[in-house]
C-alpha cells in the first residue's frame, strides 16, 4: 500500500464521530480526543486500542475530522495507515471496528488482527 502524506492516518465514518463525540460529551472534563492504539493481544497477535486522551504525546499524529479530535499513537501508525474507524451495533454488540487494508487475518470473533511484515 503507498502512503499518501495528504491524507489522515486514520478516517472516521458519521457514525465513529457520532459516537466519538457522544462519548466526549460523558467523559470528565480534560478529555481533548481518542487515542487510536495497537497493543499485542488476542489469538491474531494485535488489538486496536481506544482511550480517551487528555493531551498532545510527543510524535503523535493528530487526526481532525467531523467534529473530533483522534490522536494515532506513534508506534501504531505504520499497522494503521489508510484505515477507516466505524461505529457499528447491533442487538449483542456495540464497538469500534477498523476497516484495515493492512490486515492479512482477523480472529473468528473480530478481536484481534495481524498485517503483513512488509
Amino acid at each position: 500500500m503507498q502512503f499518501d502524506p495528504t491524507k489522515p492516518v486514520v478516517t472516521l465514518t458519521d457514525a465513529a464521530a457520532s459516537h466519538v463525540r457522544q462519548l466526549m460529551d460523558q467523559a470528565d472534563n480534560g478529555v481533548i480526543g481518542v487515542r487510536i492504539g495497537v497493543k499485542t493481544a488476542g489469538c491474531s497477535g494485535m488489538q486496536y486500542d481506544v482511550q480517551f486522551a487528555t493531551e498532545q504525546k510527543p510524535f503523535e499524529d493528530k487526526v481532525e475530522q467531523k467534529g473530533v479530535t483522534v490522536f494515532i499513537d506513534p508506534t501504531a501508525v505504520m499497522f494503521l495507515i489508510g484505515s477507516e474507524m466505524d461505529w457499528q451495533e447491533d442487538k449483542f454488540s456495540a464497538r469500534f471496528v477498523f476497516n484495515n487494508p493492512n490486515e492479512i487475518a482477523r480472529c473468528g470473533c473480530g478481536e484481534s488482527f495481524s498485517v503483513t511484515n512488509g
